[in-house]
C-alpha cells in the first residue's frame, strides 16, 4: 500500500528504507512511467497520482536511482492534470533529497528509453536547483 507523502521526515524514512546505510555510488536519476512496454518492475521508487510513494525495500539497481511515474507522461507540462503536476513536484523533492543525502547532482536525469517517460517529457519540471530553492 503506497505510504502518503506528508512531510520531509516520511521522504527521508523512504530514502533510507530503500538505500539503507551501504556506501553506494549513483550515477543519477533513471525516470520511468507506468505505460513503458518494456517496464518492468524495477525502480526504486514509485509515485501515484494521489501524490503518495510507494518505495521498494531494497535498490533494485547499482549506479542509478530508478523513480517511476503512475500514468502517460509524454505530454507537455501544460497538457498535464494536477495529479500529474503533483507526481512531477513528488519526484523532484525525491530527487533533490537523494541528491543532498548522496552528493549526486540533481541534474543527472535519464530516460528509461527513448519512449519512456516519452519525447514531450517536461524535464524542466523536474529541476529544482538547489541554489535557488523550489522554482
Amino acid at each position: 500500500m503506497p505510504i502518503p507523502l506528508v512531510s520531509r521526515c516520511h521522504i527521508l524514512l523512504q530514502l533510507r528504507i530503500v538505500v539503507g546505510v551501504a556506501q553506494v555510488e549513483f550515477e543519477g536519476f533513471v525516470i520511468h512511467h507506468t505505460v513503458c512496454e518494456q517496464e518492468p518492475p524495477n525502480w526504486d521508487f514509485k509515485i501515484h497520482p494521489d501524490g503518495s510513494v510507494s518505495s521498494s525495500s531494497v535498490l533494485m539497481r547499482r549506479g542509478h536511482i530508478h523513480i517511476c511515474l503512475e500514468g502517460d507522461f509524454n505530454l507537455g507540462y501544460e497538457s498535464m492534470n494536477l495529479d500529474q503536476k503533483t507526481q512531477l513536484f513528488t519526484a523532484s523533492k525525491i530527487i533533490l533529497e537523494l541528491s543532498r543525502l548522496h552528493d549526486i547532482s540533481p541534474l543527472y536525469l535519464f530516460p528509461h528509453s527513448d519512449s519512456c517517460p516519452g519525447a514531450h517529457f517536461p524535464w524542466n519540471a523536474l529541476v529544482i536547483y538547489p541554489v535557488d530553492g523550489y522554482h
